[in-house]
């Protein structure tokens, strides 16, 4: 298997709503971002297929060396022999990588998250460094798309946590911040044993109108003279609100299922952005 099938089949294995987003991107660009995509869910996994907390720590530290040793020009894993060829071309840098592996080591080593500002910087690096590099691949031309990338990133990394509530709780993990938790009267042990109540509800929809506020946020800081290179963003963007909007009409119903957008849906969603240009 050559190092872009490996990546190709990595990128479609993972189901993930980016995929859509992909698609509509011309060869040399799409190649690039699924290399890359490739690298984070390779890293992203290492935490949450861990059995043994040594053991992926030593994985990550691995992943680290192998970062070193590809920017020097001898990458071994196949992921990375994909990735390399495009590195240059878009401006991705070893501290972007390194970024992303420190974001995943902070989910071996911390839990909880005191306060918003704490989860903001565990944010920053698992998706607003993310956002940064896909922006670049997509065909950045001005630098202030950087900030608009960042915001997106953590709008959709906050989606996510509202999403996956429940099965982070299986794993052990609130992301929650603890102070607003303790704002609503909510419970530690009421999420990790999945009890919903009127408190839950309302921390929920605190969490939605953050996330939400933040997709406007990020909208409004995209350059005009990007927003056409920018679309795939947009398509993540779309797919998400969208994600978010389901999950708040079925009224926060996360603890017990993973409530996901249909593969047609994300499909339409992509394409609306791709052809009409709006989300």
């Amino acid at each position: 298997m050559t190092p872009e099938q490996y990546v190709q089949d990595k990128a479609a294995a993972s189901g993930s709503s980016f995929y859509y987003a992909f698609l509509f991107l011309p060869a040399p660009r799409r190649a690039a971002i699924t290399a890359f995509y490739a690298f984070c869910r390779e890293v992203d996994d290492v935490v949450d297929e861990m059995v043994d907390a040594g053991v992926a720590a030593t994985k990550l530290a691995w992943w680290q060396t192998e970062v070193g040793k590809a920017f020097a020009g001898q990458p071994s894993h196949p992921v990375m022999k994909a990735l390399m060829p495009h590195t240059t071309v878009y401006g991705i840098e070893a501290r972007h990588l390194l970024g992303v592996i420190e974001g995943c080591q902070m989910d071996l080593e911390q839990t909880r998250y005191l306060d918003y500002p704490g989860l903001q910087r565990y944010c920053h690096l698992v998706a607003g460094v993310v956002g940064e590099v896909a922006a670049r691949i997509f065909g950045q031309t001005d630098p202030h798309t950087t900030a608009y990338a960042h915001k997106l990133g953590q709008a959709l990394q906050l989606t996510n946590i509202i999403r996956d509530v429940g099965e982070d709780a299986m794993r052990g993990r609130i992301y929650l911040p603890v102070n607003e938790l303790q704002q609503f009267d909510v419970k530690a042990h009421e999420i990790l044993k999945r009890t919903y109540s009127d408190r839950f509800t309302a921390l929920m929809k605190f969490q939605a109108a953050r996330a939400q506020g933040l997709y406007d946020e990020a909208l409004a800081l995209l350059p005009a003279a990007d927003r056409r290179t920018q679309k795939p963003g947009l398509m993540m963007a779309s797919i998400y609100r969208a994600l978010l909007r389901e999950i708040e009409a079925d009224n926060f119903q996360v603890l017990h299922q993973r409530i996901a957008l249909t593969p047609l849906r994300k499909l339409w969603l992509a394409w609306k952005v791709q052809a009409l240009g709006r989300l």
